[in-house]
Parts: structure tokens; C-alpha cells; sequence
């Protein structure tokens, strides 16, 4: 099988950038002529193995970073953009699509801007009579939307956060483990927790100095939300820089992503990292092992395995992905090729559906994606009981899953025939872009493909996909 070529101008122009240098001086650090060196920056030529050697030792860079990861992720988004109905006689080819995202990914993300803020004019029309008169009724976009996007391409990795947690988490170790050190931290700033049977999970007064935790709430889930308090109170400074680093568009935006950063805080320091990487090694990323080993839900514990994408150490890149029993994704991680609809729900075909439907078990899945990369998944439900008589139910259902190459690091992968190609279900993303002809889910016609109608026959679908 060829060795695929790897092209990385924009992650070498990145990285040129971030150390200072002028093309002259990097091209002589890695040891090769400048207009190769400009070559490859703009991608006229792949990527030479001594230079990635190069990258590793002269600036201990991670080669990992010139993953396609990024591009993927913005191929993906391109896609589905173009997808959209408005945009449906214009189809550029996929080879256009890559070479867009490779080469000029500050426009590509200027692409999937101007779509977003498009769909956000046009719900704010079809809620006309919500939106006149109001001062705040201009186009902008989703502050929730914002935020997400803005993890996704962080690839779900906040470096200086990530260390600050691990730092926190030494701390605790040292001193009768992580809640006995974040009970005299806030005992150190004159903080009381209480317990108090109440819906809200967490509620701080900084007048009285109480910090009151739901008696409703696991013991994980108080835990988790003493830390988020604490990264709130004891790390400002850094969440508020990182925040003006992401530049966000709305004052709304900035306060969903401070509590983000301030969740992410709170995981890492309950899994340190090192520490956690080690455990899931070792113990082929058993999540229940790794739940009870760390203290934490088993959602927690998922969240937490897609994020291990430290530069030097990385784990096992993983797609995480949470949703409703509408189909509806309420949070999407993916640090593989397999990206998520930005819009809608997951594929039907996906075991992370069938969760709901057997509670207490962990599904397995072997599937293959319409590009031919092939993922092993394990589905389970999450749903979170009120904690009293006649409180709602959350339900929710999650996937964590990885390229089927790194099946031999998973507990999961157990008995399964990964040499068997008959073993792989079909999955896609989203069936306006999901390039399969026979697909009895399907719920809409691919926008890229032409269709045959026949009045006289009817088979699964009421149409054939040329």
C-alpha cells in the first residue's frame, strides 16, 4: 500500500509564525533550501520526512501536529454547509474542498462563519413578529454555537487549564487525595459547604461565603462541582486570559465559555492527566475500571478520554459525542476523521440510538463510514434520575469510539472480528451529505447526488440515488 503524502503548509506556516522566525531562518533550522521551504508551506510539495524529523529536533515539536485533524474538521463543516438547500447547484468538488481547507483555512472558517450567521438571520425571520422592536435583534451568532466551535477546534485541549488542574491535583495527592484538599482550600478562603436537598446542583453566595451542594447529586457529580467552584474563585486570572485570547464575539458567549473552561478544570483535576493517561493504558480503557479508579461518572470519564491531545503525550485520539432520545447531539467531540453534523441529529444506524433501549449495558460497534475509514464504538445510556419523587429524568445516551487500528488498546474490542469487513455496519454523518445509494434510514436525498422517480415501483425509499 503507498505511503500517503502528507501536506501541512498551513501547520508549518503555524508553527513558523509561533517561534518568530522569517522563512530564511526556518528553512535553515530544518536544513533545507527556502524555496522548498515555500513550497511547502503552500503546498506544492509534501511535507519530507527529514523535515519532520527536523520539526522534532530542533523545536520538539509533536509530528502529531501535522495531522490532518483541522483540515478534516473543516472539510467536514464545508460539506455540510454546502448542503444546505440554498446552496444546492453549487458542489464543488471534494478535492476542492481539501485543497480550501489545507491551503486557506482562515477561509474556510470565514465560510462556515458567514453560513452560521446566515442560518441565524434566517430563524430570527421565521420568528419575525419575536425579533421587531428589540434593540438586541441583529445578527450574530449563537453564543452557544460560538463556544462549541470554539472547544472543537481547540481539539477539545486547553494546554494552560490542563496544566494548572494537574498542578491542583499533585497538590491533593499530597495531602489525603483531591476532596480532602479542595474542602481546606475553601476552608483556607473562609468557605462553608453545605448539603441541602434542592434541584440546583450547585448554588455559591459570595455575602455568606456558603457554597451548597444538592444532597440530590452523586458524590462524583458534588465533587466535580466543589472543583468547577474552585476554578471559578482560585483561577480567574487564567480563564479570564484565555478568554481574551478566544476573542468571542458576545459578552453571553464569553460567560458560557468561562463556565467551559471552568468544567474542563474541574475533569482535568479529578484525572490529572499523566496520571489519568497511565490508568487508561493500563487498563485498556475500561471505563468502569476508570470510573471507580478516578471517582467519576462514566460520562466524565468519556469526556475526559477525548481530550487527551497534549502535545508530546497524547493518547488514543477519540470521538465523544451525547444526545437526546430526540437524536439531537448535545455535545460532540471528535480528534479522529469522523466529524459530526454541525446541524441535526447522528446517524440512525449508530449504536449510541439502540443505548436508550438497553439500560446497563455497553453496546459495541464495528462501522464503517462512507470514506471507508472503519471505527470501533461503545454506546451506552447516561440517564440522570431527578434524586426525589416526581423530579424529571434527564435521558441521555453516549458514544466513545476510535479508529478500528487502535482496537488492540481497548477491553472493548474483545471477541470482535475487526478482520472481517462483513462485520462493520454502515454509518454516515448526516444524510444531506452521506454519499451511500441504499440506505433504508435514510430520512432526506443527498444534495450531491441526482434522483430517478419511478410512479410505477416503490422500494424502500419512493426514489433511486443515481
Amino acid at each position: 500500500m503507498a505511503t500517503q503524502k502528507l501536506y501541512a503548509g498551513a501547520k508549518l506556516r503555524e508553527i513558523r509564525t509561533r517561534m518568530s522566525l522569517t522563512q530564511k531562518d526556518f528553512a535553515a533550522k530544518l536544513g533545507v533550501s527556502l524555496p522548498y521551504l515555500n513550497q511547502m508551506e503552500n503546498n506544492n510539495r509534501p511535507v519530507s520526512t527529514s523535515v519532520v524529523l527536523a520539526l522534532a529536533q530542533e523545536f520538539g515539536i509533536d509530528v502529531t501536529e501535522l495531522s490532518t485533524g483541522d483540515s478534516e474538521r473543516l472539510v467536514s463543516d464545508l460539506r455540510e454547509i454546502l448542503a444546505d438547500p440554498v446552496l444546492a447547484d453549487i458542489s464543488p468538488p471534494l478535492a476542492d474542498l481539501r485543497l480550501t481547507a489545507s491551503n486557506a483555512p482562515a477561509l474556510a472558517r470565514a465560510v462556515i462563519e458567514l453560513h452560521r450567521a446566515y442560518r441565524q438571520t434566517h430563524e430570527r425571520l421565521a420568528s419575525l413578529d419575536e425579533a421587531l422592536g428589540r434593540e438586541d435583534a441583529r445578527v450574530q451568532a449563537s453564543p452557544w454555537d460560538e463556544v462549541r466551535d470554539f472547544f472543537h477546534y481547540c481539539d477539545n485541549y486547553i494546554d494552560a487549564v490542563d496544566h494548572a488542574a494537574e498542578s491542583f491535583a499533585t497538590q491533593g495527592e499530597a495531602s489525603g487525595g483531591i476532596a480532602a484538599h479542595a474542602e481546606a482550600v475553601l476552608t483556607g478562603m473562609g468557605i462553608t459547604v453545605t448539603l441541602d436537598d434542592m434541584e440546583d446542583l450547585r448554588r455559591f453566595d459570595p455575602d455568606t461565603g456558603t457554597l451548597a451542594l444538592s444532597s440530590r447529586a452523586a458524590p462524583e457529580t458534588r465533587l466535580f462541582q466543589v472543583l468547577l467552584q474552585l476554578a471559578l474563585l482560585r483561577q480567574d486570572k487564567l480563564l479570564e486570559a484565555t478568554l481574551d485570547f478566544a476573542r468571542f464575539q458576545s459578552e453571553e458567549a464569553r460567560a458560557i465559555a468561562k463556565i467551559g473552561l471552568a468544567n474542563y478544570f474541574a475533569g482535568a483535576a479529578l484525572m490529572p492527566y499523566r496520571r489519568f493517561l497511565e490508568a487508561a493504558q493500563s487498563d485498556r480503557h475500561d471505563l468502569e475500571r476508570l470510573s471507580r479508579r478516578f471517582g467519576a461518572s462514566i460520562e466524565q470519564i468519556c469526556h475526559r478520554l477525548s481530550t487527551l491531545q497534549r502535545p508530546g503525550a497524547k493518547g488514543i485520539p477519540f470521538f465523544f459525542v451525547r444526545v437526546d432520545q430526540a437524536g439531537t447531539i448535545t455535545k460532540r467531540h471528535s480528534a479522529t476523521r469522523l466529524q459530526f453534523a454541525r446541524f441535526g441529529g447522528a446517524c440512525p444506524l449508530w449504536n449510541v440510538h439502540r443505548a436508550f433501549e438497553t439500560p446497563g449495558r455497553f453496546l459495541r460497534q464495528l462501522a464503517e463510514t462512507p470514506d471507508g475509514v472503519r471505527y470501533i464504538s461503545i454506546a451506552c445510556d447516561v440517564s440522570k434520575p431527578g434524586g426525589a419523587f416526581g423530579a424529571p429524568v434527564r435521558r441521555y445516551a453516549i458514544s466513545l469510539g476510535c479508529e478500528v487500528r487502535h482496537a488492540g488498546s481497548l477491553v472493548y474490542a474483545e471477541g470482535l472480528d475487526i478482520s472481517n469487513a462483513q462485520a462493520f455496519e454502515p454509518i454516515g454523518i448526516s444524510c444531506r451529505i452521506c454519499e451511500r445509494r441504499t440506505c433504508h434510514q435514510r430520512s432526506v436525498p443527498p444534495l450531491e447526488r441526482r434522483l430517478t422517480i419511478e410512479a410505477d415501483r416503490r422500494g424502500v425509499l419512493p426514489y433511486t440515488v443515481r
